[in-house]
């Protein structure tokens, strides 16, 4: 009688039953058996008689399939051994490496590596160990990588430029920098003369995790070779990391050296060339470096016209960068996203808003769609332009029905828009639909609310909202500090204004100009001058630079409390310091001599005002009108 085994016993599992524990004993044949393809007689039943019957001799292919499912069946072991030996395979390094490239857990291709090894006559090479290596990258196994490398490095087989160019990636991948240097010099020094293509591998794994000063180093070093100069990849990676840390000569001179050893420059180093100029402020050079590119053949990309177009908006030349853009798109090239949002940047700062309109109106015709920056970049020239708020939530509205995600950033921009045309209401409505979406505090929407509060003299509420932000964060920004102590210093409530600040440095948040100019500025008014004046000493020491609004702080509570002297000296100093004063500077202190009655100083004043393109404030020049007629009146009733 035939007994019928039930299903779960088909099922290969981990059990404690001990008669599922323990290895079925099977011989040779038994395990060829196991894994031999079903003959025809028995599969009668599924065959197909119109197919022709298989060749009975099987392929070596076939040969590696049986011994792949002993492999995940039985793992690595007794079994798989002699599977090894009946089927016949040989033990080279041919097989290993194919073993190590097959799918099975890593555990038993690492047993199976060291059975390996351990053989007679057998020895693993670069190939069969850069095989694991690669195995255990992909598993994740670092630590076992790492060995295996030592390994590798301290044995005999043969290590090539190539090999040592992948052992370097792998251990820059896996943010072993410092290893992957080790080994590279270990190997460098006892086994193999880098190329040039070792080098660069070395190069752009430093680049890659930030290592930009060890580059030039490396740089250094292969010069002095001898046998191994640097090519295009080469100065591509140091150009591009002395631009990254600003040492735009040092880039510079290796673009000039690249021309002298005849070596061709990429779009990739003309690009990074050009974006380096605009920096430096040389934009005619910058468009000479992008005309010498198109002559010598060397075709711009999109990332090419992106550094122009956005080098020539900060210039302020709009119009070239619109040419630009335009002479792209007659001859074929195509924008991409973020070449879009520089132009619509540019053209929204210059309040051209109806061509922005339109450029982000034609992205589909170039299978370009607009992505959360595009919309922000557009909401917010809107905003700066002063166009109806309603106009800005409408692009709001627009971007939500195209499936584009609102950041932080784009409530900031909307809640500051409706701030600005005191709204406040509708603003708060965002700040709490931000909020019902997940998105984190956004200290600058906290910033704008709290400051239009304050301006509404609700002090209460734009003191429950900061008190709001500090819970929900832990702590809050220097900025919205500034906003918060510059609030309590306008309504009185000095004292406040003070324990807000020496908070922040509890909390280790360093005061910035803001935050000591809003203090200064409480304190003025306040009548506290002398304590103003010291503070911004105390501001320098602590390594944070007055502004021209620091001085113009101090200077108002000189020309309010300490009279017209104190003012005049302090215009002296600011006239002979890096920062000069400007129209407010000069009013404040034309005020100043104005209400002393100090008249004939006032005119020289305005005379030095109008020679320096400076306009009179009118509320001060009526003053002084005012003051004039005030001493003639005094005059006539001491004559009568």
């Amino acid at each position: 009688m035939k007994m019928t085994m039930p299903s779960f016993a088909l099922r290969r599992s981990v059990s404690t039953w001990p008669h599922f524990c323990q290895r079925i004993k099977q011989t040779e044949n038994e395990i060829v058996q196991m894994f031999r393809l079903p003959s025809p007689e028995k599969e009668v039943g599924n065959v197909d008689f119109n197919r022709k019957p298989p060749k009975k001799t099987p392929s070596v292919r076939t040969l590696d399939e049986r011994f792949i499912r002993i492999l995940k069946i039985f793992k690595w072991g007794p079994d798989a051994e002699k599977a090894l030996e009946v089927l016949k395979l040989k033990v080279d390094h041919r097989l290993v490496r194919e073993v190590l490239m097959i799918d099975v857990e890593i555990n038993v291709k690492i047993q199976f590596f060291k059975w390996a090894g351990k053989r007679r006559n057998f020895e693993h090479d670069s190939i069969t160990y850069m095989a694991l290596i690669h195995s255990l990258d992909e598993a994740g196994l670092v630590g076992e990588m790492w060995k295996t490398i030592q390994e590798m490095v301290r044995g005999t087989c043969v290590i090539g430029p190539a090999e040592l160019s992948e052992i370097v990636r792998i251990l820059g991948k896996a943010k072993m920098v410092n290893k992957a240097l080790s080994i590279f010099y270990q190997i460098k020094n006892r086994k193999c003369k880098p190329t040039a293509g070792t080098y660069n591998g070395i190069i752009l794994m430093l680049m890659e995790e930030g290592h930009h000063e060890k580059v030039h180093e490396l740089y250094t070093e292969m010069c002095n070779e001898g046998n191994c100069l640097p090519d295009t990849l080469t100065y591509s990676a140091l150009i591009s990391t002395f631009s990254k840390l600003g040492r735009h000569d040092s880039a510079i001179r290796l673009f000039e050296e690249m021309k002298e050893n005849g070596l061709q420059r990429t779009p990739k180093i003309y690009t990074t060339l050009i974006e380096i100029y605009f920096k430096l402020g040389e934009t005619e050079k910058a468009l000479g470096l992008f005309e010498e590119m198109k002559g010598k053949g060397c075709s711009p990309t999109v990332f090419t016209y992106t550094e122009l177009i956005k080098g020539l908006g900060k210039a302020g030349r709009v119009e070239d960068a619109y040419g630009i853009f335009m002479n792209m798109l007659k001859v074929g090239s195509k924008p991409d996203v973020v070449l879009i949002n520089n132009m619509i940047n540019i053209l929204g700062k210059a309040h051209r808003l109806e061509e922005a309109i339109k450029l982000f109106n034609e992205m589909k015709s170039w299978q370009c769609l607009p992505n959360a920056v595009t919309y922000n970049t557009l909401i917010k020239a809107l905003v700066d332009f002063k166009a109806p708020v309603s106009e800005a939530y409408s692009w709001f509205a627009r971007m939500k029905a195209d499936g584009v995600v609102p950041s932080s950033f784009t409530y900031s921009i909307l809640i500051d828009g409706f701030c600005k045309t005191n709204r406040v209401e509708k603003a708060l409505l965002l700040l709490e639909e931000m909020d019902e979406k997940g998105f984190p505090p956004c200290p600058a929407a906290y910033c704008s609310l709290i400051n239009s509060l304050g301006k509404a003299k609700r002090y209460e509420a734009a003191s429950e909202l900061f008190q709001e932000l500090k819970e929900n964060c832990g702590r809050s920004s220097a900025r919205v500090y500034a906003v918060m102590i510059k609030l309590f210093g306008k309504c009185g409530q000095l004292s406040k204004a003070v324990d807000l600040f020496n908070e922040m440095k509890k909390l280790g948040c360093n005061p910035d100009v803001y935050t000591y100019n809003a203090l200064m500025s409480g304190m003025v008014r306040a009548g506290m001058i002398d304590e103003a004046h010291s503070l911004m000493r105390t501001m320098e020491e602590n390594g944070c630079t007055p502004d021209l609004n620091s001085h113009n702080i101090i200077l108002n509570g000189f020309a309010r409390a300490g009279g017209p002297k104190q003012a005049m000296e302090m215009l002296t100093k600011m006239k002979n310091s890096k920062i000069k004063p400007d129209t407010v500077s000069y009013n404040t202190v034309l005020g100043c001599l104005s209400r002393a009655g100090l008249f004939e100083e006032a005119a020289k004043l305005m005379k030095e005002m109008k020679a320096r393109g400076f306009e009179y404030d009118l509320i001060t020049y009526s003053s002084i009108l005012e003051a004039v007629g005030k001493i003639d009146e005094d005059r006539n009733l001491t004559a009568f």
